[in-house]
């Protein structure tokens, strides 16, 4: 994995946010910064070559004119512009970056856009960590909320999540969220014992999985949620005051390349702040 910031562009208005999210925090991590564009679409018919062409020169265009907008001396920012398919561009990208920033066009509740198929092949795909950065402003924000269920994925969330709270000067949230088995129709309600034993359960795994971030950042503010509910639903609505979300990606098999955790995708369909997904 390399140390540049790769930040995918394209004509959407949301893209400007996400090049400023990445322009951002390229300078406090002083790494390199470079946006990528890719124009995609053609098929080898006759007389392309110049609209192709053409195409190639706007993309470049538009991309040389971000990086001017957010160049500052203590910036690094390059400009690549490719030709081909926009979602294997950015993954083969992503080999050789630290991080991969792709714009979302959700625009919050009440949005009739979310982040479509490409968005979350990308973020399933990508070999590094993946941002996505929603169309409305999240300025003023304060925290990190990361889920934690245990698992190793989660442990690279966690890791991921504590570094940038840690760079950030900002208190990391931890929340691990347990789902209660649906009660059969003859019993009527949950044993106090089950949802009590559930609670301790997650309180447990959480502890484990938060065990020694103290001792590797002294100055870090932990805050540990553990809730009742639907974990998508309770990661957003703590993120919708958060500076950033992480979620891990738990995709496993040769399909998974390609594919989320329905938790992860649920997060990334209705994105409450800029949100990192972590594989």
């Amino acid at each position: 994995m390399g140390e540049a910031i790769v930040v995918g562009i394209t004509d959407a208005a949301v893209t400007r946010r996400a090049v400023d999210w990445a322009a951002q925090r390229a300078v406090e991590r002083r790494q390199p910064l470079e946006l990528l564009t890719v124009v995609g679409g053609a098929v080898g018919a006759v007389g392309e070559d110049s609209l192709v062409d053409a195409a190639l020169a706007d993309a470049r265009e538009r991309a040389e004119a971000e990086a001017s907008r957010v160049a500052s001396p203590g910036l690094d920012v390059s400009v690549r512009v490719e030709r081909g398919n926009p979602v294997a561009k950015l993954l083969e990208a992503s080999t050789d970056a630290a991080l991969l920033v792709i714009g979302s066009d959700y625009r919050g509740p009440g949005s009739k856009s979310a982040r479509g198929a490409h968005g979350l092949r990308i973020a399933a795909g990508a070999h590094s960590p993946v941002v996505v950065v929603p169309d409305f402003d999240v300025a003023g924000r304060t925290g990190v909320v990361v889920g934690v269920d245990g698992s190793p994925i989660s442990e690279k969330a966690v890791a991921f999540a504590a570094a940038e709270a840690d760079r950030l000067g900002e208190p990391l949230i931890a929340v691990s969220v347990w789902t209660p088995l649906e009660v059969p129709r003859n019993m009527g309600s949950y044993p106090v014992q089950y949802l009590e034993n559930m609670a301790t359960l997650t309180e447990e795994a959480q502890s484990l999985a938060l065990a020694g971030l103290s001792g590797r950042y002294p100055d870090l503010e932990i805050h540990r949620r553990v809730e009742r509910g639907y974990p998508s639903q309770i990661v957003n609505e703590l993120a919708a005051n958060a500076r950033l979300a992480v979620v891990g990606s738990h995709g496993r098999g040769a399909l998974a390349r390609f594919l989320l955790g329905s938790i992860s995708q649920e997060v990334l369909a209705r994105l409450a702040t800029a949100t990192a997904v972590v594989r």
